[in-house]
Protein backbone atom coordinates (compact mmCIF):
# COMPACT_ATOMS: atom_id res chain seq x y z
CA UNK A 1 0.00 0.00 0.00
CA UNK A 2 1.50 3.54 -1.07
CA UNK A 3 0.42 5.18 1.88
CA UNK A 4 1.10 2.97 4.70
CA UNK A 5 1.86 4.27 7.71
CA UNK A 6 1.27 7.79 6.58
CA UNK A 7 -0.66 10.44 8.42
CA UNK A 8 -2.96 12.80 5.78
CA UNK A 9 -5.02 15.99 6.78
CA UNK A 10 -7.35 17.18 4.47
CA UNK A 11 -9.12 19.95 4.43
CA UNK A 12 -12.98 20.61 3.72
CA UNK A 13 -13.37 16.81 3.85
CA UNK A 14 -16.74 15.83 4.44
CA UNK A 15 -18.33 15.93 0.88
CA UNK A 16 -17.08 15.75 -3.07
CA UNK A 17 -13.58 15.50 -3.85
CA UNK A 18 -12.69 16.44 -0.24
CA UNK A 19 -14.30 13.08 0.68
CA UNK A 20 -13.51 10.84 -2.47
CA UNK A 21 -9.68 11.67 -1.83
CA UNK A 22 -10.11 10.31 1.73
CA UNK A 23 -11.10 7.49 0.37
CA UNK A 24 -8.48 7.03 -1.51
CA UNK A 25 -6.09 7.31 0.60
CA UNK A 26 -7.80 5.21 3.21
CA UNK A 27 -7.41 2.77 0.38
CA UNK A 28 -4.11 3.03 0.77
CA UNK A 29 -3.53 2.66 4.01
CA UNK A 30 -3.41 5.83 5.66
CA UNK A 31 -4.49 7.68 8.81
CA UNK A 32 -6.95 10.09 8.06
CA UNK A 33 -7.54 13.33 9.48
CA UNK A 34 -10.04 15.82 8.20
CA UNK A 35 -11.58 19.70 8.86
CA UNK A 36 -14.82 20.80 7.74
CA UNK A 37 -17.95 22.31 9.67
CA UNK A 38 -19.11 18.84 10.24
CA UNK A 39 -18.08 15.54 10.01
CA UNK A 40 -20.47 15.21 7.05
CA UNK A 41 -22.72 12.01 5.80
CA UNK A 42 -19.90 9.59 4.99
CA UNK A 43 -18.19 9.42 8.12
CA UNK A 44 -19.46 6.08 8.76
CA UNK A 45 -18.35 4.98 5.12
CA UNK A 46 -14.72 6.30 5.89
CA UNK A 47 -14.80 4.33 9.22
CA UNK A 48 -15.61 1.12 6.85
CA UNK A 49 -12.80 1.57 5.17
CA UNK A 50 -9.88 2.15 7.69
CA UNK A 51 -7.23 -0.40 6.58
CA UNK A 52 -4.81 -2.31 9.78
CA UNK A 53 -4.70 -0.04 12.38
CA UNK A 54 -4.89 2.91 10.27
CA UNK A 55 -7.63 5.79 11.89
CA UNK A 56 -9.94 8.71 10.64
CA UNK A 57 -10.37 11.89 12.82
CA UNK A 58 -12.91 14.52 12.74
CA UNK A 59 -12.31 17.74 13.23
CA UNK A 60 -14.74 21.18 13.50
CA UNK A 61 -12.12 23.90 12.04
CA UNK A 62 -13.08 27.05 10.37
CA UNK A 63 -9.47 27.79 7.69
CA UNK A 64 -10.25 31.26 7.69
CA UNK A 65 -9.81 31.58 11.55
CA UNK A 66 -5.80 31.88 12.42
CA UNK A 67 -6.44 30.13 15.92
CA UNK A 68 -8.43 27.17 14.78
CA UNK A 69 -5.92 26.62 12.59
CA UNK A 70 -3.23 26.56 14.63
CA UNK A 71 -5.29 24.47 17.56
CA UNK A 72 -6.28 22.18 14.29
CA UNK A 73 -2.36 21.20 13.44
CA UNK A 74 -1.57 21.36 17.42
CA UNK A 75 -3.87 18.60 17.48
CA UNK A 76 -3.31 16.75 14.58
CA UNK A 77 0.82 16.70 15.38
CA UNK A 78 0.37 16.22 18.57
CA UNK A 79 2.04 12.59 18.30
CA UNK A 80 4.73 14.19 16.43
CA UNK A 81 4.18 13.56 12.84
CA UNK A 82 2.12 14.76 9.85
CA UNK A 83 3.16 13.38 6.27
CA UNK A 84 0.86 14.49 3.87
CA UNK A 85 -1.71 17.95 4.16
CA UNK A 86 -3.98 18.26 1.18
CA UNK A 87 -5.52 21.46 1.16
CA UNK A 88 -8.64 20.96 -0.28
CA UNK A 89 -11.44 23.30 1.34
CA UNK A 90 -12.60 26.08 -1.06
CA UNK A 91 -16.22 27.89 -1.92
CA UNK A 92 -17.35 29.36 -5.26
CA UNK A 93 -19.52 32.87 -5.05
CA UNK A 94 -20.14 33.13 -8.83
CA UNK A 95 -21.33 36.50 -10.87
CA UNK A 96 -19.72 38.80 -13.85
CA UNK A 97 -17.44 41.44 -12.22
CA UNK A 98 -19.72 44.33 -12.58
CA UNK A 99 -22.44 42.80 -10.32
CA UNK A 100 -19.78 40.96 -8.13
CA UNK A 101 -20.21 42.53 -4.64
CA UNK A 102 -17.01 43.17 -2.14
CA UNK A 103 -18.60 40.33 -0.11
CA UNK A 104 -18.33 37.85 -2.85
CA UNK A 105 -14.87 38.62 -3.89
CA UNK A 106 -13.50 38.44 -0.41
CA UNK A 107 -15.69 35.57 0.80
CA UNK A 108 -13.60 33.69 -2.03
CA UNK A 109 -10.24 34.76 -1.54
CA UNK A 110 -10.41 34.29 2.01
CA UNK A 111 -11.12 30.46 2.38
CA UNK A 112 -9.49 29.62 -0.93
CA UNK A 113 -6.37 31.57 -0.77
CA UNK A 114 -6.21 32.99 2.61
CA UNK A 115 -7.66 29.70 4.75
CA UNK A 116 -4.79 27.63 2.24
CA UNK A 117 -2.13 29.42 3.38
CA UNK A 118 -3.00 29.26 6.87
CA UNK A 119 -3.06 25.60 7.03
CA UNK A 120 -0.05 25.51 5.13
CA UNK A 121 2.00 27.80 7.18
CA UNK A 122 1.14 25.85 10.05
CA UNK A 123 1.95 22.62 8.41
CA UNK A 124 4.89 23.50 6.84
CA UNK A 125 6.05 24.80 9.69
CA UNK A 126 6.26 21.52 11.40
CA UNK A 127 7.21 19.42 8.49
CA UNK A 128 10.26 21.48 7.48
CA UNK A 129 11.45 22.89 10.95
CA UNK A 130 10.54 19.72 13.52
CA UNK A 131 9.73 16.73 10.88
CA UNK A 132 12.41 17.17 8.15
CA UNK A 133 10.02 15.81 5.62
CA UNK A 134 6.27 15.78 3.81
CA UNK A 135 4.34 16.81 1.44
CA UNK A 136 1.46 19.91 0.49
CA UNK A 137 -0.89 19.33 -1.95
CA UNK A 138 -3.24 22.65 -2.50
CA UNK A 139 -6.25 21.98 -4.64
CA UNK A 140 -5.95 24.88 -7.48
CA UNK A 141 -7.92 24.92 -11.12
CA UNK A 142 -7.30 25.00 -14.38
CA UNK A 143 -9.39 28.44 -14.00
CA UNK A 144 -6.20 29.75 -12.34
CA UNK A 145 -4.39 29.24 -15.38
CA UNK A 146 -7.06 29.75 -18.13
CA UNK A 147 -9.80 31.95 -17.01
CA UNK A 148 -13.53 31.60 -16.93
CA UNK A 149 -15.94 34.05 -16.92
CA UNK A 150 -18.47 34.83 -13.92
CA UNK A 151 -15.36 33.76 -11.92
CA UNK A 152 -13.27 36.49 -11.27
CA UNK A 153 -13.01 35.77 -7.66
CA UNK A 154 -12.44 32.60 -8.32
CA UNK A 155 -10.30 32.45 -11.11
CA UNK A 156 -7.68 34.76 -9.23
CA UNK A 157 -7.94 32.59 -5.84
CA UNK A 158 -6.46 29.59 -7.92
CA UNK A 159 -3.93 31.65 -9.76
CA UNK A 160 -2.63 32.83 -6.44
CA UNK A 161 -2.78 29.38 -5.13
CA UNK A 162 -0.15 28.16 -7.81
CA UNK A 163 1.66 30.76 -7.40
CA UNK A 164 2.37 30.56 -3.29
CA UNK A 165 2.29 26.57 -4.41
CA UNK A 166 5.46 27.53 -6.37
CA UNK A 167 6.76 30.28 -3.72
CA UNK A 168 6.76 27.61 -0.72
CA UNK A 169 8.23 24.65 -2.35
CA UNK A 170 11.25 27.02 -2.89
CA UNK A 171 11.01 27.76 0.50
CA UNK A 172 10.72 24.22 2.14
CA UNK A 173 12.56 22.16 -0.99
CA UNK A 174 15.85 21.96 1.44
CA UNK A 175 14.00 20.79 4.67
CA UNK A 176 12.61 17.64 2.66
CA UNK A 177 9.64 19.26 1.94
CA UNK A 178 7.47 18.83 -0.83
CA UNK A 179 4.52 21.51 -2.44
CA UNK A 180 2.76 20.63 -5.14
CA UNK A 181 -0.78 21.74 -6.92
CA UNK A 182 -3.62 19.81 -8.45
CA UNK A 183 -5.48 21.77 -10.79
CA UNK A 184 -8.93 19.99 -11.91
CA UNK A 185 -10.83 20.77 -14.93
CA UNK A 186 -14.82 19.97 -15.56
CA UNK A 187 -15.23 17.48 -12.25
CA UNK A 188 -18.37 15.32 -12.20
CA UNK A 189 -19.57 16.79 -8.60
CA UNK A 190 -22.53 17.67 -6.67
CA UNK A 191 -22.39 21.13 -8.35
CA UNK A 192 -22.01 20.12 -11.37
CA UNK A 193 -25.29 17.37 -11.00
CA UNK A 194 -27.54 20.68 -11.01
CA UNK A 195 -26.34 21.46 -14.51
CA UNK A 196 -28.35 21.05 -17.86
CA UNK A 197 -27.67 17.67 -19.46
CA UNK A 198 -27.73 19.39 -22.66
CA UNK A 199 -24.79 22.10 -20.67
CA UNK A 200 -22.98 19.21 -19.37
CA UNK A 201 -22.46 17.55 -23.13
CA UNK A 202 -21.54 21.45 -24.27
CA UNK A 203 -18.79 21.45 -21.23
CA UNK A 204 -17.60 17.73 -22.82
CA UNK A 205 -17.12 18.91 -26.45
CA UNK A 206 -14.78 21.75 -25.27
CA UNK A 207 -12.30 18.56 -23.45
CA UNK A 208 -10.07 16.24 -26.09
CA UNK A 209 -10.99 13.24 -24.02
CA UNK A 210 -14.56 14.28 -24.72
CA UNK A 211 -16.04 13.72 -21.04
CA UNK A 212 -16.35 15.52 -17.47
CA UNK A 213 -14.02 14.22 -15.10
CA UNK A 214 -14.68 12.11 -11.76
CA UNK A 215 -13.34 12.96 -8.36
CA UNK A 216 -11.89 9.78 -8.75
CA UNK A 217 -9.90 11.01 -11.36
CA UNK A 218 -8.35 14.28 -8.96
CA UNK A 219 -8.03 11.39 -5.90
CA UNK A 220 -5.60 9.46 -8.10
CA UNK A 221 -3.72 12.68 -8.88
CA UNK A 222 -3.31 13.62 -5.29
CA UNK A 223 -2.36 10.15 -4.12
CA UNK A 224 0.77 10.32 -6.48
CA UNK A 225 1.62 13.08 -4.71
CA UNK A 226 1.16 12.03 -1.28
CA UNK A 227 3.20 8.86 -1.90
CA UNK A 228 6.81 8.46 -2.20
CA UNK A 229 6.28 8.03 -5.92
CA UNK A 230 6.37 11.72 -6.22
CA UNK A 231 9.66 11.55 -4.36
CA UNK A 232 11.00 13.90 -7.18
CA UNK A 233 8.29 16.03 -7.80
CA UNK A 234 8.31 20.04 -6.40
CA UNK A 235 6.55 22.82 -7.76
CA UNK A 236 4.53 21.40 -9.74
CA UNK A 237 0.53 21.98 -11.15
CA UNK A 238 -0.93 18.63 -11.99
CA UNK A 239 -3.71 19.32 -14.66
CA UNK A 240 -6.71 16.26 -14.55
CA UNK A 241 -9.03 18.23 -17.17
CA UNK A 242 -8.77 15.52 -19.74
CA UNK A 243 -6.58 18.13 -21.98
CA UNK A 244 -8.97 20.87 -21.40
CA UNK A 245 -6.23 22.82 -21.04
CA UNK A 246 -2.41 22.27 -23.12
Amino acid sequence: MLLEGKKVLVTGGAQGIGKEIIMKCLSEGASIHYCDFNEGPHKSEMDAAVKGGATVSFHTANITDEKQVKDLIQSVTADGKLDVLVNNAGITRDGMVFRMTLEQWEAVIKVNLTGAFLVAREASAFMALKQKSGSIINMASVVGQMGNAGQTNYSASKAGLIGFTKSLAKETAKRHVRVNAVAPGFIETAMTDKLPADVKTEYAKSIPLERMGSPEDVANAVLFLASDLSSYVTGQVIRVDGGLVM
